[in-house]
Order: C-alpha cells, then sequence, then structure tokens
C-alpha cells in the first residue's frame, strides 16, 4: 500500500496581508499529480486543513474541489481536524462526502479504525483529531482507567491506549493520524503560532509504540523523529521563518509486515521566500532587484537610523517586498537598561537626548557631529533663557 501523507494546509491564512489561496491552489494540484504519478492509495492530511474556525467561501470551495481531485486519481483520502479547525464544522458533513473520503474529528470514536485493503490484508487506520484536554476530558470522564487529563502527554497517551485497544480488536497493519508536539522535534523554525505558555506541551515518542507509521501534523517543517513517526510539514511557506524549509510530503509504502520504505516527494514554491539583509541603499541595488524581482522579500536594514519610507522605496524594487525591518548594526551591544532607566540616570539635557536618540535607534546613539550639533542647541537655549 503507497501512502502519502500531508498536513498543515492552513486553507484561508494570508501572508502578510495577501492571499494565499491561488499560491496553495498550485500546490495542491502538484500534489494530486503526485497521486496519480505514485499510484498511491490513501492520502492522509494530519490536522489544520483551515486556518480558521471560521473559514470563508472560497476556503470551502478549495478543500472540496482538492478532495474531489484526489478521489478521482484513485486514492482515498483521510482528514483528521487541528487546533486551527472546528472541528464541528469540518465534521458536520462527513457523512455526506462520496465513499472514499474520511473525515475523523469525534474523539469518540479513536478506538474504531477506517479499514482499507490492499494484496497482504487490511490496514488499519486510527485518526487522532486535536485533542485539547479541557475539552475532550467530558468524553472520557466515566472511563475508571483514564488517568487525570491535564496536558497534550496525558491526553495522547490515553487515545493511544484507546487505539490499542481498536488493534487488539481488529488485527493487522496500523497506521496513526495525530496532531500535536512530539518530543524530538525541532521547535526552532516552522513552529506553529499557538504555543502553550510556560513551553510546549510536548508527547514522549513512546506513547506512539506499537504503530506501523505515524503520521503527525502540527510542524510546518518536515521532521524525521524515528524512521517510522514523522512530520510532513506545510505545503506552503507561511512565515519568512519557514524559507529554508522543504515543502512536500512523504511517500510512506507499506508491505506485508509493515513499513517498508518512505520516501520525499518535494512541492513545487509558487513564490520563493528571500530575507535581504544590510544597509538599506545596499538592498535597493540594481543587482538584488534583478534577482528578486519575483521573490517574496523580507528586507532587513541596518542603517544607523530609520530611512524614510523604506516600504514605498522597497516596493519599487520589489513588487513582493511583505515586510520591512529596522535592525541597526551592532545593536546587540546597545545598553540593556529600558528607557525609563536611562532617563532616570540622565543628569543633564545632553544627556536626556542621548538617551532619547539610543532608545529610537535601537541602542546607536548620536554621532560626534551629532553631539556637536545637540550641543550647539543647548548652549543656545541656556543663553536664551538667561536672557529672559
Amino acid at each position: 500500500m503507497r501512502i502519502l501523507h500531508t498536513s498543515d494546509w492552513h486553507i484561508g491564512r494570508t501572508f502578510h496581508g495577501h492571499s494565499t489561496l491561488a499560491a496553495l491552489a498550485e500546490v495542491l494540484g502538484a500534489l494530486v499529480a503526485q497521486v496519480r504519478e505514485h499510484d498511491v492509495d490513501v492520502v492522509l492530511l494530519a490536522g489544520d486543513v483551515f486556518d480558521s474556525a471560521t473559514p470563508a467561501a472560497p476556503a470551502y470551495t478549495l478543500l472540496t474541489d482538492t478532495l474531489a481531485a484526489v478521489h478521482d486519481a484513485g486514492a482515498q483520502i483521510i482528514v483528521t481536524s487541528g487546533n486551527h479547525d472546528s472541528a464541528a464544522r469540518l465534521g458536520f458533513q462527513s457523512r455526506l462526502l462520496r465513499e472514499g473520503i474520511h473525515v475523523v474529528t469525534d474523539p469518540r470514536g479513536i478506538a474504531t479504525p477506517i479499514t482499507i485493503e490492499d494484496e497482504h490484508g487490511p490496514v488499519r487506520f486510527f485518526g487522532l483529531p486535536y485533542l485539547e484536554p479541557a475539552i475532550v476530558r467530558q468524553h472520557w470522564a466515566e472511563d475508571a482507567e483514564a488517568p487525570p487529563l491535564r496536558t497534550q502527554a496525558q491526553t495522547l497517551a490515553h487515545a493511544m491506549s484507546l487505539v490499542r485497544t481498536g488493534q487488539d480488536a481488529h488485527p493487522g497493519r496500523s497506521v496513526v493520524v495525530a496532531h500535536c508536539f512530539a518530543a524530538g522535534v525541532d521547535a526552532t523554525v516552522g513552529l506553529e503560532r499557538e504555543i502553550r505558555q510556560g513551553g510546549i506541551d510536548m508527547v514522549p515518542l513512546s506513547v506512539f509504540d506499537g504503530a506501523d507509521y505515524v503520521a503527525l501534523g502540527h510542524i510546518h517543517g518536515r521532521q524525521t523523529l524515528s524512521e517510522g513517526v514523522r512530520y510532513a510539514g506545510a505545503p506552503l511557506h507561511y512565515s519568512f521563518g519557514e524559507q529554508h524549509k522543504e515543502r512536500g510530503s512523504w511517500l510512506v509504502e507499506l508491505d506485508a509486515d509493515g513499513l517498508a520504505d518512505v520516501t520525499w516527494l518535494a512541492l513545487p514554491v509558487p513564490r520563493r521566500l528571500v530575507t535581504l539583509t544590510g544597509p538599506l541603499d545596499e538592498i535597493l541595488s540594481e543587482e538584488n532587484a534583478a534577482a528578486h524581482a519575483d521573490d517574496w522579500v523580507c528586507a532587513v536594514y541596518t542603517d544607523a537610523v530609520p530611512q524614510h519610507e523604506p516600504m514605498r522605496r522597497l516596493r519599487e524594487r520589489f513588487p513582493f517586498c511583505a515586510l520591512v525591518q529596522h535592525q541597526p548594526a551592532g545593536a546587540d551591544a546597545r545598553d540593556e537598561r529600558s528607557y525609563a532607566q536611562r532617563l532616570r540616570a540622565a543628569l543633564t539635557d545632553t544627556d536626556r537626548i542621548d538617551a532619547f536618540l539610543s532608545h529610537v535607534r535601537a541602542g546607536v546613539g548620536p554621532s560626534e557631529a551629532e553631539r556637536l550639533l545637540i550641543q550647539e542647541v543647548v548652549d543656545d537655549r541656556v543663553r536664551a533663557e538667561a536672557l529672559v
């Protein structure tokens, strides 16, 4: 059996105020082509189908068109809900969907697998929708074996105990689809926006023991936590922090004994993302303009002082400049005191002006020429006050 593992489509998400629907439609079209090219039997979408609990109508249209295209390409598809989705909205039409399209949003059905046959027998797919402890503990309140469910780790551990009950009742190879932060994940790049205060609520890898393959969602870059536990990442770049992460999906092959092979299938990037760093005039050079005219651009300019209308000037060179940041060179060595602390320490008007300039310039104080000018203005003011 050939399985395509994808996740985190985030249909409806914007990129610095720009719609991503057209770009995502292009990428999902390429994913459907991969289904045909590689004779995929099952496509797994591991949560965060939409970016919002209340997506706009065009987002539903794109999802419907893509699910139908995957089905027409010859694959069944299993979709689970993520933390960005409304499980109720995503799941309410599941009974109306055509045969071969499965939407899993109800935690009460975790122990009941979706069974798909191949030449070696049944493969049991256990879909775990995103399990928020405070919301789902009510479903297992009467389960005497359920521990207190205060964290995602506890909640996923109990959910997987239900999966193992389902595995015992339905023997065969098994695949788990879940949406969570699993221990060992690289939390430096492409991390989800919603992180618990005080850190990430991690789920130990041992929780998923017993499955032939675990298809995870929630992280926007591909990651391999073990041979059979992986993140596919998002199919589209949704932030500049993700710009160096490849986009794609995992092609998973099961044989009669379980997991046989996993291969990465890259997806196209409709518009590259690039970060340009340096003085503003250098960023605006003809060379950069020629090289990045069609890219999404994040400009980080390092001039000592803020420049006039930097975004307007940048977009004259880079039509797809999406973000501009001012980070003066040497700002890392700036005075770590707050602006209020520096003002309290200032003894003279000159010191106060110095503190203000350092504050608005991210730690870069006045130059020698500026100091002379400031002192001249302060002296003129003192002389004028003396004449009053």
